[in-house]
């Protein structure tokens, strides 16, 4: 199935439809960001958004993506063409953010723990710092919520890396902004907007409270969110940074 990349557009309808570690250290240079992960990044282009929300806040920060649909970090890893490890070997990157599924129960655990240790190897061969970008489980089992933090804390653990509370900050989230599409698992545009506001959180060390609710992306488009649901969308974020 293929998710559609985030513009105006996109926010547009999205408005209309629509416990975590803290911070560890801050960026000391402009961030410079690869995501490894499948269509939970890749929806509605998440490293784009990220890209726009620190230039909100005067940074301009880049990023660059390997995502597949229906992917695990251990597919990643055994992948026959190692768009990943490839990917990861260029070099330059301050941060490689990596995700897979909700991962809750133990075998996703096992595979999700092992699959970072495998990876942070090559990442801080490279000067670049890993992260783990902690998701959400699916709509319909939201009692997965804790056992889906714990698994990527760990996974952050193991590494020393950053751990990047997007779950938790959509269980802080109020209900009457919707995250999930009517698949119960991908983002709307307004989850893709919050975990790009925890993200900027936990790369920069900086509360997300208080950015512009008008979105400039790199190529000059601008897209404006309700100023409502962006400041509870910020305090939400704010709330587990």
């Amino acid at each position: 199935m293929k998710h559609p990349r985030l513009t105006r557009r996109t926010l547009a309808v999205g408005a209309l439809a629509a416990v975590a570690a803290p911070a560890l250290a801050q960026e000391t240079q402009p961030p410079r960001l690869l995501f490894i992960g499948n269509s939970l990044t890749y929806t509605n282009n998440l490293p784009r958004l990220v890209e726009a929300v620190f230039l909100g806040a005067g940074v301009e920060a880049s990023a660059e993506m390997v995502a597949m649909p229906s992917i695990s970090l251990f597919d990643h890893w055994y992948s026959p063409r190692r768009e990943a490890e490839k990917a990861i070997a260029k070099g330059g990157w301050t941060t490689v953010v990596m995700q897979q599924g909700p991962s809750a129960q133990p075998e996703s655990r096992r595979d999700l723990r092992s699959s970072v240790k495998r990876f942070a190897r090559f990442i801080t061969d490279v000067g670049a710092r890993p992260a783990v970008y902690c998701v959400w489980p699916q709509q319909s089992r939201p009692e997965d919520f804790d056992a889906v933090t714990e698994s990527y804390r760990l996974a952050a653990e193991d590494v020393d890396g950053l751990f990047i509370p997007v779950g938790p900050a959509w269980r802080a989230a109020p209900d009457d902004i919707r995250l999930y599409s009517p698949d119960g698992i991908h983002p709307t545009s307004y989850g893709s907007y919050l975990a790009a506001l925890v993200m900027y959180g936990a790369l920069s060390g900086k509360s997300p409270d208080g950015l512009p609710s008008t979105l400039t992306f790199k190529d000059g488009t601008r897209a404006q969110l309700p100023d409502d649901v962006v400041a509870k969308l910020q305090r939400a974020a704010g709330s587990v940074l």
